[in-house]
């Protein structure tokens, strides 16, 4: 549904939202889709790291014009679209080199949680949520007695993805796709290859999805904008996103991620239901995170992905134990992350995780977690 590959709207470097997360899988700029990636850097903190995946060796490069016309090819006999019609689109299509430039940039000086929470948690943006959630209450309460997933947490992700639908980028989804899918930038760090080839097949198959996407919707894709790793809607999804999680939220027969807040709301709710494989997604009802402390002694202990695994007594070997009421049989991962007032400690459980699956980063789920916390009226712990 909405994935990104890129920046998120404040986490430069991840690509955002609802975007398709590769095995470990929204930007200041622009919202991120929800599942670009990057790289973890063993160097960065760890409250800023992502789940890690194995590289594999990339293949031999294959020259644009050769790739090119395996994609139509392979696009054509996987969709079941012409030929010609794909060739006559992707006519149409322009190598963007500030798409280019956006996805090269150099990460910019790692935040600790305490300056990274300011940029979501401000009081602009959870007065907008508030009064976004006060205009669409009826329809964000049917669609939360659906899905189980709480008002707040769909008006949080569209407030942080696109400033509740204020800005949802400004290029042309083709071009940005187009551009990702055969120029993806290459740094020339024979360490970054594999995941440099990894992502640009990744846009490859997103730019082959856009094709299925505006087949199965009517939509003419060469016109539609999102942000340059190609994310669309108040959500920010990725098409393969779209196309798997979108919902016909109002019943009119479309699945209308740019128009119709039926659609959205529910389509961001069914997302969170469904999204995260054989762990599952959002438990209705169920806690998203919980306060704990490290006892003296203890090696801080900083997970490699973000699945709830561990028992309360796995924790407590480790040196941790919950701060606030957590049910006895609760599984959890570590959260760690540095406070105004020195480190914080958090049990992350199913439903922090669920929030992992539409931006693969830690602090990213965090801040939506609070931010809908605070748009609910709820206290919220300090930065």
């Amino acid at each position: 549904m909405i994935r990104r590959a890129l920046f998120c709207l404040f986490t430069l470097g991840l690509a955002s939202c609802a975007t398709p997360q590769s095995p470990v899988s929204a930007q200041a700029a622009e919202p991120s889709p929800a599942s670009a990636e990057v790289p973890a850097a063993s160097a960065s903190p760890a409250e800023t790291s992502v789940e890690r995946v194995a590289e594999a060796p990339p293949p031999p490069p294959v020259d644009f014009a050769t790739a090119r016309a395996q994609f139509v090819q392979d696009t054509a006999a996987r969709y079941d679209i012409e030929p010609a019609r794909i060739e006559a689109t992707l006519a149409k299509a322009q190598f963007l080199d500030s798409v280019v430039a956006a996805m090269s940039r150099p990460a910019e000086r790692v935040k600790p949680w305490s300056e990274y929470r300011t940029g979501f948690l401000t009081p602009a943006r959870i007065e907008g949520g508030r009064k976004f959630m006060a205009q669409h209450r009826d329809e964000l309460a049917r669609v939360e007695r659906q899905y189980g997933v709480p008002a707040e947490v769909i008006v949080s992700i569209i407030g942080v993805e696109t400033s509740y639908g204020g800005f949802t980028g400004r290029h042309k989804v083709l071009d940005a796709l187009y551009t990702l899918a055969f120029r993806y930038p290459r740094s020339g760090d024979p360490e970054r290859a594999a995941y440099e080839h990894r992502r640009e097949q990744f846009f490859r198959d997103e730019l082959a999805q856009l094709f299925a996407l505006g087949r199965e919707e009517n939509l003419d894709i060469a016109s539609l904008t999102g942000s340059y790793a190609g994310a669309m809607g108040l959500g920010q999804f990725m098409p393969s996103s779209y196309r798997e999680f979108a919902v016909d939220g109002d019943g009119d027969g479309r699945r209308d991620l740019f128009n119709s807040y039926s659609d959205v709301f529910a389509s961001i709710a069914n997302y969170f239901r469904k999204k995260g494989g054989e762990r599952g997604g959002w438990v209705p009802g169920g806690p998203v995170v919980a306060r704990a402390e490290l006892q003296p002694g203890f090696a801080e202990f900083n997970p490699d992905t973000w699945t709830p695994d561990y028992t309360l007594a796995d924790l407590a070997q480790r040196g941790y134990r919950p701060l606030d009421p957590v049910a006895p049989d609760a599984t959890a991962t570590l959260v760690s992350l540095e406070g105004s007032a020195g480190k914080q400690y958090w049990l992350g459980f199913q439903n922090y995780y669920a929030i992992t699956r539409y931006n693969n980063s830690k602090m990213y789920a965090m801040a939506v977690h609070q931010l809908s916390q605070a748009i609910a009226g709820r206290e919220i712990p300090s930065a």
